[in-house]
Formats: C-alpha cells, structure tokens, sequence
C-alpha cells in the first residue's frame, strides 16, 4: 500500500466548517457501531439503523462499521479487553484526569484529545466506481482537488495541498502522484483527520506488482534475523536445497538512535538482501514472525531483551524486504520459523561448521523449497537410550554449576519439560525409535518436534549449560560415526544414559581437542 499525505485548504470557512460536522458525525457513529458490535449485534441491522440517526448515507456507514470491527479485532488479538477502549487515546484520557494540569495546558491537550476523538473520516475505494464516489480526486488546470460528498447531491471542495517527498538524492512531486492515481481508474482509500485545526488527507492506494519472475525454481535463499548480536544470516541453496553459499550481514546501526536513523537503515539493510537475491536469480525466503505473549508483560522476557528488539525491528525490516522484492519480481515465502534455530544448530551447524544463525537460515531455506528435516540416525539413537534418570542427573549438575539464577530457572525448566516429554511418549513401545518428521504435517509432527527440543537439552546444555553455545563442531564426528572421540562404552553412552559423558569434553575455544 502507497500512502500519500496532503493538507486540504478550503475556499471558505463555512465549507470547512460542513466539512468537520461530517467528521463529526461520522466518527460519533463509529464509536455508536463499535458498542452495538460489543453487544452483538449484526451488520445489516445496523447499516439500516445508523443511517437515520446519523444523516449518513450508507457508503460512510458501512465504512463506520468497518473501522469499528477493525478495532474490535485488533483488541482481541493482542489479547486486550475490548469493553476497555478509549476513543481518542488512552495516554490523552489518563493526563487529562491529573487535576495538577490546567490552564493552557489542559486546553491544549482537551483540544488534541477532542480532534482525535470527533475529527476523523474515513472512505473506502470501489472498483466498480473507479476510484472513490464519497471523496474523489479531480484536477483542475495546474490544481489538485477533493471533492467531498456532504449530503445528498451536496458537495464541498478542498484544494490539495501534498508538497513534495523525498526519495534518495531526488524529490517527487506528490500532485503529480495523485493525478496519476486519479486518472488511473484504481481504487483508492481516503481519510480525513483534524490536526491543530487543519484537516490532512491520507491518499491509500494499493500497489500494483509486476508477476515474480525470479521463483524458488531457481534456488532460494533463507534469512534468519537476530536482535542479538544485530546481525541477518542468509544462506543461498540450488533448487534441490543443497547449500552453495552463507554469509552474515551486521547491523550495528539499529542498536541506538532516532527512530528515522534505524528506519533508514532498516531500507538500507533491505535493499542489500532484495539486490543480493536479485544477483544470484533467488527467490527470499523469510521467517513469518507473530511476536506477541512472550513474557510477563505480553511482549518479551526482559526490560534488556525488550529494548533490543525495539531497536532492532523484526517486523519492519522483513516487511520491507518483501516490499522491495515484490517490486523486483522476486518471489517471497514465508515459513513458520518454529524449531529452525534448534534444527539448524544440531544438524547443520557441526555438518558445515557454521554458526547456528547461518544453520538456521539454511533450515528456512530448505523450508520454502517444501524440504523435510529429519532427525539424524544417531540421533535417534540417543533418543532411545535416553530416560528420566539421566536427565535428572543433568538437572543437578545444571543445580551446581550455573550460577545466574534466571538462566538456571530456566535451564532447569528445559529440563523437567523433556522429562515430561519422555515420559509421554514412553508409553508407546517404538515411538521414539521412529523416524520422524520436523516439519512434515501428520499426525507425528508435534511429537517429531518436541523431539528436537529433547535433544537440545540431550546436547546442547551439557556442553554449554551457562551461555548459549555459538560453535557446536564437537559434534560433527558423532553425526557421521556416531562417536566423539573414543568412548569406552559403545555408540549409546556417547550421550545421556550412560553417565554424562559430555562433562568430560572441554567447551569450544579452549584449544584442546
């Protein structure tokens, strides 16, 4: 979507002034639909209902009703009350109750929560009318203007005041755009908001793509965002997943400053993965993130882990990669990301000795291609040797050698979880010894995918029960012999069930083999 803000001048006051009581009434029966909504009742009997009691025809209405079940639904998916809503905001509505503010203040802020709250308008395009019957764009001469329909047959007239915008080094002519969508015959959304007294429009028109000529048949590459460090790991596959080239690109520039400096960046970065896909003839593949209930507060674990990701963007950043690609022509799939990283750093990181980040963009990789991941045959035999006991040995050596207190709560947490799941699965003779899916969708695929997340804690968390381990190439001769080094014991006590083996091995870095 393109939207384009532009400024309305009016050629008379009074016109103005019909003007606001439209948006006045208009945002009143928003507010009327949004509680009729609450109590349940239907579209078509409001539509006939609010016509009357508004003096709206029955475009504004039924755009009224949109708005207002738009609202409703976005307050369900955060996971909000939707009785709880303030029209107009609620930051506005809590400073206007401090009885400490008054005088010029308290206008000022009465004033800006009112023209929130009453100064809005919106109206929907329609194909079938070429362009917009409520609020249509016309030119006139070396003029731009908006026609606004007022009432039956009755309009009023605003002269468009859009300015200029700038796009790198040039500057577009704004009017220039909107007489281009004017005369193009496509449908296009307008909205009127009251600002300081002024009434600005909002120009939306959807973007028309070119058909992706550049798909997964070529090959595809995978990107896996991280906050922290701040960096992207891609990795470049053929169109049978078999991996050709990886790569990091480092994004320092998104750990502070104004919000414009890491937007900026943010197109920077973007335009550096759609040009590099573009190079090689890839289609993107990237991950469909919905970050939301994580932690106490519904958003992430820590004041730390929120500020990282605030400035970092995941959803900003992929959405402009998408964007930027789907004006190249380039194909963009989304995966589910579930379980990438914990699949990437076990089976491809010591295979390729890679980091985890580049694993986990070669998993996305393979994902968009419609690849399945299995769990490595020695894997599986480990899965099978595993039980309770051992992981609760684990749980006391995690007891006495971590000593951050949230990173043991949370290892230890890990720790009872996969016990749960052993237990779980147990009861089916076999089960474990299957060999399963990771990302298939049957009946196996949750248990295939807790099944990872045993292993992790299997793996992983002897070996680096304190810090996230970043290099796993310990475990590259295990997935080819089923050994590290020379066990005394056979191929099933080179893991969990035959004493914690893993204590043994130095961690990574330490320069002894």
């Amino acid at each position: 979507m393109i939207t384009i803000q532009a400024k309305l001048v009016f050629d008379s006051s009074e016109d103005k002034q019909t003007v606001l009581d439209l948006m006045r009434r208009w945002s009143a029966c928003m507010r009327y639909a949004y509680k009729r909504l609450l109590e349940g009742n239907k579209r078509n009997e409001l539509k006939r209902q609010l016509q009357g009691v508004f003096n709206l025809n029955s475009r504004y209405v039924d755009d009224a009703i949109m708005k207002a079940k738009s609202v409703k639904k976005s307050c369900e998916q955060k996971g909000e009350n939707p009785k709880k809503v303030i029209f107009g905001g609620r930051e506005l509505f809590e400073k206007l109750q401090k009885r400490h503010i008054n005088g010029r203040a308290y206008r000022k802020l009465q004033r800006e929560w009112q023209e929130k709250r009453k100064g809005t308008l919106y109206s929907r395009g329609d194909r079938s009318k070429k362009g917009n019957l409520n609020t249509r764009i016309e030119i006139d001469g070396s003029l731009t203007k908006l026609r606004i329909n007022v009432g039956e047959r009755e309009y009023v007239y605003a002269t468009i005041q859009p300015g200029w915008k700038r796009k790198g080094k040039t500057y577009v002519d704004r009017n220039q755009l909107l007489q281009a969508i004017a005369t193009s015959g496509e449908p296009y959304s307008v909205e009127l908001k009251l600002k300081n007294g002024a009434v600005y429009a909002y120009f939306t028109v959807e973007e028309v793509f070119p058909k992706s000529t550049v798909t997964r048949a070529n090959g595809v590459i995978g990107i896996d965002t991280n906050a922290y460090p701040r960096h992207v790991a891609w990795a470049e596959t053929d169109s049978s997943g078999q991996l050709l080239s990886h790569g990091e690109i480092p994004m320092s520039e998104l750990e502070n400053g104004s919000a414009s400096k890491r937007e900026y960046y943010r197109w920077q970065y973007a335009h550096m993965i759609v040009q590099m896909a573009k190079g090689n003839q890839k289609a993107i593949v990237i991950e469909k993130l919905d970050i939301k209930n994580q932690g106490k507060r519904g958003d992430f674990s820590g004041r730390k882990s929120r500020r990282i990701r605030h400035y970092f963007g995941y959803r900003s950043l992929l959405e402009k990669v998408k964007l930027l690609a789907k004006r190249e022509g380039i194909e963009v799939i989304e995966v589910d990301p579930a379980y990438t990283s914990v699949i990437g750093m076990l089976k491809y990181a010591p295979q390729f000795m890679v980091s985890k980040d580049v694993a986990a963009a070669y998993v996305i990789a393979r994902r968009g291609l419609g690849l399945k991941e299995r769990i490595p045959h020695n894997y599986m035999l480990l899965l099978s040797s595993l039980d309770a006991n051992s992981l609760e040995e684990l749980k006391e050596y995690v007891k006495k050698v971590v000593k951050n207190p949230n990173v043991r709560k949370r290892q230890l947490r890990e720790i009872d979880w996969a016990i749960k799941i052993l237990q779980s699965s147990g009861s089916e003779p076999g089960r474990l010894s299957e060999s399963l899916d990771g990302t298939s969708k049957d009946s196996h695929r949750k248990l295939s995918c807790n099944l990872w997340r045993v292993l992790r804690v299997a793996v992983v968390t002897p070996l680096s029960p304190e810090r996230v381990l970043r290099s796993l190439s310990v475990l590259k001769s295990f997935l080819v012999s089923g050994q590290v080094g020379r066990p005394r014991f056979g191929v099933s006590s080179c893991f969990l069930g035959q004493g914690l083996w893993l204590f043994q091995i130095p961690p990574a870095g330490s320069g002894t083999t």
